[in-house]
């Protein structure tokens, strides 16, 4: 009896170890900079280098090289099996072309993917890019928007198969992450006033932050010759909370310098109010605006691909995708002011 009551005890305690360690295992936290290191520059200039070539046709709202262009960003999302909200196999958000105001020829779409959350899924965090661009010149020039917004479009793909490597680990953010590609933003900021004014796919009210990304593959004149940087614009005009997170966050991961230059509110460029993100802000969302600043091939056949500092492409996606990272998981969401 004394013999068996010993085995029973050394087997209970050894069970009981398995046990703890599996909890630990199971307990493991996932570390972001494992899925920050897959946002790479190769990546980024391979996809820059398809999206904003000749065949494109610089992805004028409505036109063929738009059409293109909206397919590349779905093969994308299918081949990385990154779903749709809307609905199987559907990652176009249809709008039409009186919505336009006469600007464009044809109906046009924006592109939508996501990851659902696991703990919070009805809160939502957007990561927008515009995807068009200014098509053909009248001297029948292409303009291939390299870095407006084509480091936007291809950053948010690298930082969206960078969650879903997480996913595939077995952690999946707390709350839902929306990749969303809008249309029409030359014309006017088209794509994302629909979405947020006439179709929000998920409620406008669980969305916590919108984080957008419209030129980021350059440097300005200002910035020439000196370290890695970006603007920040908008970060602290909702929130103040998301303005330190977004600075704590930037300093414990890329470390890069952040220029609030053009966040000041009598900036007479008035870039706050002239990208996507401020469809999202008139409806109190906090926003971050990330902006390399103009340079000379703004609006010109010459903004190509061949010009991209991929090396700070990649640092700035990655920045973002740390944000959104400790956007997502967070306990509670940011506050509005």
């Amino acid at each position: 009896m004394k013999k068996t009551t010993l085995m029973l005890s050394l087997l209970y305690i050894v069970l009981g170890c398995s046990s703890i360690s599996q909890n630990k295992k199971s307990q493991k936290t996932a570390n972001p900079d494992d899925y920050a290191k897959t946002i790479t520059s190769k990546e980024l200039k391979e996809l820059l280098f398809t999206y904003a070539s000749d065949d494109f046709e610089g992805r004028e709202t409505g036109e063929p090289g738009q059409k293109k262009a909206i397919e590349f960003i779905k093969d994308n999302y299918v081949s990385n099996k990154i779903e749709s909200p809307i609905a199987k196999d559907d990652y176009f958000q249809e709008i039409p072309k009186d919505y336009f105001n006469g600007k464009a020829d044809n109906a046009s779409e924006n592109v939508i993917a996501y990851i659902k959350g696991s703990e919070k899924p009805e809160e939502v965090l957007i990561i927008s890019a515009h995807l068009d661009h200014i098509g053909i010149s009248g001297d029948g020039q292409i303009n291939n928007g390299a870095d407006d917004d084509g480091s936007g479009t291809v950053a948010i793909l690298e930082i969206a198969e960078a969650f879903k490597a997480a996913v595939k680990d077995g952690f999946t953010p707390k709350r839902t992450i929306v990749f969303l590609h809008v249309t029409g933003e030359e014309m006017g900021l088209f794509g994302s006033r629909y979405y947020a004014d006439e179709d929000p796919i998920f409620p406008l009210k669980n969305t916590i932050t919108n984080l957008n990304i419209d030129m980021i593959g350059r440097v300005d004149k200002d910035h020439e010759g000196k370290e890695n940087y970006v603007y920040l614009i908008g970060s602290d005009r909702l929130s103040k909370e998301l303005h330190a997170v977004s600075d704590s966050i930037n300093k414990a991961t890329v470390n890069i310098n952040l220029d609030y230059k053009f966040n000041a509110e009598n900036d007479p460029n008035r870039f706050y109010y002239r990208s996507d993100h401020y469809n999202f802000a008139k409806h109190n969302i906090p926003v971050i605006f990330y902006f390399n600043g103009v340079h000379d091939d703004y609006h010109k056949p010459s903004d190509t691909p061949d010009k991209i500092n991929y090396e700070f492409l990649e640092t700035r996606a990655r920045l973002v995708f740390y944000t959104a990272w400790e956007l997502a998981n967070r306990d509670k969401r940011v506050k509005v002011d």
